[in-house]
């Protein structure tokens, strides 16, 4: 079950006016379940997107790639489950951008004007025909944009190993005007993203200059999903979409340090932050949420690396499952981070509120017991002091359990 982790309520998501979602059962891996997702856009709307820094990158996240950098018109996406498309060298580009054809003919733009999407088993042939036969249906379902509800639908529809759907919402002011920022994302394992996660979708109807649409969906993405580690695996296929629908009728926002730019740049980062914080709480097989804090750093990266070290750490990982305080294995992941002159006399370990290493040694006052206390919760945050400067970095993260073994032994029967 995932850690704190609410269900979803499809009523504390706020419509996005000049985005539709349709959602079909395809069949693309199984039977009767929701696994085709489409988007339409209304025109003028403006979209950017950041993918994933594995060089062995999906057929899908070529294609947007090469539809982003030929269009500025994006008219719609196509998101399936199920299968991949990836370790499928020529043939699954040629499918991915079939698929664009097909939406393209029924959605009447340009193939270029469509982006897609794909998430499930590596190295299989993606079965194109039932997403052409499913795209009808998921075209003729398009919910009207007031309709809250077909997030909820799409959040269903992206999922994998999920357990729940996942989804966020948030609504500000602007120049007097209201305005929505919702997205949703999947993911629960195959996640150590280096720019986002599995494959996220934020939209908002703000009017803002479409130059500026990109640095924001940069920042967002390091303030939230390049945070998180489940298993320390960077997926193929990770996509994290942010749609400016510019429909809200407010003055365009023309700068992000502007008044309405943070306000909006807050709310987007919120809804990202809480969509990553999602997919760590339904980690597969997770039964605790790990906060790792890194301060006292001279950079940023060297407090990244001591943080994504602990993150990573299946001995750490593993002790949290156990409730163990077995904390030596946090002090050795940071040890072998790479910070080259890194002094150990120096750090000092805390877990919640409790002082476990003082200057590089256990704390004389530290008990074991006060350590287990803490590791019972299901809710944790480990805090590193490295006294050398004044940097900081935070991940997050969740223990390994039994049922990650089985989850991922079981993936594709």
């Amino acid at each position: 079950m995932p850690v704190n982790l609410k269900p979803l309520d499809p009523s504390s998501l706020h419509p996005v006016p000049g985005l539709r979602i349709g959602v079909a059962m395809a069949g693309i891996r199984k039977a009767n379940r929701r696994d085709l997702v489409v988007f339409a856009l209304d025109e003028g709307a403006a979209v950017a997107g950041v993918f994933t820094q594995n060089r062995f990158c999906a057929a899908p996240v070529q294609v947007c790639r090469e539809n982003l950098a030929a269009s500025s018109a994006i008219r719609a996406l196509v998101v399936n489950t199920g299968n991949a498309n990836a370790g499928t060298g020529a043939d699954g580009l040629a499918r991915a951008r079939r698929s664009c054809e097909a939406l393209a003919a029924i959605a009447g733009c340009k193939p270029q004007q469509v982006l897609p999407f794909s998430t499930g088993v590596i190295m299989e042939t993606l079965p194109l025909e039932r997403i052409e036969a499913g795209l009808p249906a998921a075209w003729g379902a398009l919910k009207a944009d007031t309709r809250a509800d077909a997030w909820a639908d799409a959040a269903a529809g992206i999922m994998t190993t999920d357990t729940v759907p996942k989804a966020a919402s948030r609504r500000i002011e602007i120049g007097g005007r209201s305005v929505s920022v919702t997205g949703i994302a999947k993911g629960a394992g195959m996640i150590r993203p280096n720019m986002a996660t599995m494959l996220g979708f934020v939209a908002t109807d703000a009017v803002i200059d479409p130059a500026l649409l990109q640095p924001l969906l940069d920042e967002a993405a390091g303030r939230s999903f390049n945070r998180i580690t489940i298993d320390g695996d960077t997926s193929t296929n990770d996509s994290f979409v942010l749609i400016a629908t510019q429909r809200a009728g407010h003055a365009p926002i023309k700068a992000l340090d502007s008044a309405e730019g943070r306000a909006l740049r807050e709310a987007v980062i919120a809804v990202a932050e809480e969509l990553a914080q999602a997919i760590v709480r339904d980690g597969e097989g997770a039964t605790k949420f790990i906060t790792v804090q890194v301060q006292g750093g001279r950079t940023v990266e060297e407090c990244r690396l001591a943080a994504y070290a602990v993150a990573h750490s299946p001995l750490v990982k593993t002790a949290f499952f156990a409730s163990d305080p077995n904390l030596g294995r946090i002090l050795a992941a940071v040890g072998y981070a790479g910070i080259g002159d890194l002094d150990q006399g120096l750090i000092d370990l805390y877990l919640d509120d409790v002082h476990v290493v003082e200057r590089g040694g256990r704390r004389a006052a530290y008990r074991e017991e006060d350590g287990q206390r803490v590791m019972k919760q299901s809710e944790i945050t480990i805090r590193v002091d490295l006294h050398r400067g004044e940097a900081q970095a935070l991940v997050w993260t969740c223990d390994l359990s039994h049922d990650y073994v089985s989850i991922n032994a079981d993936y594709r029967s």
